[in-house]
């Protein structure tokens, strides 16, 4: 009884975690959205009159120049600093501290770019860092912050190794907000951004002690989770009040390694995913509905979305780790996405997808190999190979033991019977029956949960066939 009032109590915390989660992002960003309407309302203001009259619009001057433009609603901005030229005259050694500067430079680009964030521009000693220009995720935030700690470290490391003073001041300030992107759409030109945020984070990055990481309210409350950080206190912006300031210490205790407060453990990394997942997930469903033939009248969306609730409860029932859930979660996206290809081989098609997807969001190789294995799992007839696989190939067939077995298996009938992989409806029967005897519930849940219910489903499919037999005599 302890184990399944567990079991309940893990699932609800994780149903409200997300829930609140979802709420904060909401919040945050409809806090901001207004501002982005009355910015929009000063451009216009600002724009000449063309020839009718009438003010045109930024965006429209922009697209007639060939140049591409959105309004993004939660674009993370890096604004880093770097300070000390005023005292290099003074200095002997200029050259060498010429030399530590390039590093730091050096550092902080290899930095960016293996977190894949955009360098919008550098002007003087100072450099403007993008999370969010070519895809609004949730994790945005957390990543630019990442990028940011690992920046920092590097440049302390730099200075570490230096026999002198750190001579070079670095400070950095992190904002999450609307801004307005324009693309030349020029392979060698970066993007350009305007709006207020980019002001709010330069003043958070001057405002920020030398070697340390400033944030936003509005960042500070997407990541919070995820870091240790302390309040620094607020400055004036004008148009919007006190800006409260935070200061970035590092990862939480528990989400570093032991030897680095800046380096993710294993337990950041599932926790990280897990917010990373509802990204993935609203990629895959928008995917599925626009390209999912219309005649899959099994294999839907719905299925698939019952195939992830299914996986997550049989898995935390079946005591399994928050990081295999995790990836059963996003096998169970794919399990059945490749019916955008090809019917028959739709597992191996769900397969090629996840790996072309699933980089895009920084999943390593190792995690989206196990993917891979767990989508093939699935394929007919069932046999799994460890716990993770039987979960799958359980939640996968779990309306075999369902009480709406009959209707949902008469829409795999409809869908079979268009592509004339099965004939009437007495032969469909009797496909069933065999299949049903011959299958197996893998998990002990699945077994408790479905397998009486799948033993009456064979009996009435007996009933059914006994039924056609007869009415089929007296045809005869």
């Amino acid at each position: 009884m302890d184990s399944i009032n567990d079991y309940i109590n893990r699932i609800t915390h994780l149903a409200n975690r997300n829930k609140e989660l979802n709420a904060q992002l909401q919040n945050l960003v409809g806090r901001y959205s207004q501002i982005q309407k009355q910015n929009d309302k000063f451009n216009q203001l600002l724009t000449r009159f063309n020839e009718t009259g009438e003010a045109p619009s930024r965006d429209l001057i922009l697209q007639k120049q060939g140049k591409k433009v959105e309004h993004l609603r939660t674009v993370s901005l890096l604004y880093i600093s770097i300070s000390g030229f005023e005292n290099l005259p003074l200095q002997e050694d200029q050259s060498g501290l010429i030399d530590i500067l390039d590093e730091i430079y050096i550092s902080i680009d290899k930095v960016a770019e293996e977190f894949k964030i955009s360098k919008i521009k550098s002007f003087g000693d100072n450099i403007i860092f993008a999370a969010g220009l070519n895809n609004e995720q949730r994790t945005n935030p957390i990543n630019i912050t990442l990028a940011a700690n690992k920046m920092r470290a590097a440049v302390q490391q730099i200075f570490d190794e230096s026999t002198e003073d750190p001579f070079w001041r670095v400070k950095m300030g992190i904002h999450t907000g609307p801004v307005l992107a324009i693309d030349s759409q020029k392979q060698h030109t970066p993007y350009s951004i305007s709006g207020d945020n980019i002001n709010v984070a330069c003043r958070l990055g001057e405002a920020c002690p030398p070697g340390k990481i400033n944030m936003s309210e509005m960042t500070f409350e997407l990541v919070k989770e995820f870091f240790d950080i302390s309040h620094l206190g607020s400055m004036p912006v004008k148009y919007k009040g006190a800006l409260n300031m935070f200061l970035v210490n590092g990862m939480k205790e528990n989400l570093h390694t032991p030897d680095n407060a800046f380096e993710a453990n294993s337990t950041f990394e599932t926790r990280y995913g897990e917010i990373q997942f509802m990204d993935i997930q609203e990629k895959i469903l928008d995917l599925l509905e626009k390209n999912l033939p219309s005649n899959l009248y099994y294999h839907n969306v719905k299925h698939t979305v019952d195939v992830v609730t299914e996986v997550e409860l049989i898995g935390w029932a079946e005591g399994l780790s928050e990081e295999e859930i995790l990836l059963l979660k996003i096998a169970a996206l794919f399990h059945d996405a490749g019916h955008i290809v090809d019917y028959k081989h739709h597992e191996h098609q769900g397969a090629l997808l996840a790996k072309q997807i699933l980089p895009k969001y920084n999943i390593s190789p190792a995690r989206i190999d196990i993917v891979c294995r767990l989508i093939m799992a699935t394929k007919l007839p069932p046999n799994p190979s460890d716990k993770m696989e039987e979960v799958i190939c359980d939640s996968d067939l779990d309306y075999l033991g369902r009480t709406d077995f009959i209707p949902v298996s008469n829409t795999l009938y409809r869908e079979l019977k268009e592509r004339q992989m099965v004939g009437s409806w007495h032969e469909w029967n009797e496909m069933q029956l065999k299949f049903i005897k011959n299958h197996q519930y893998f998990t002990k849940t699945a077994q408790n949960l479905r397998e009486v219910n799948k033993q009456q489903q064979t009996e009435r499919i007996r009933q059914l066939l006994n039924k056609q037999e007869v009415d089929i005599n007296a045809g005869g």
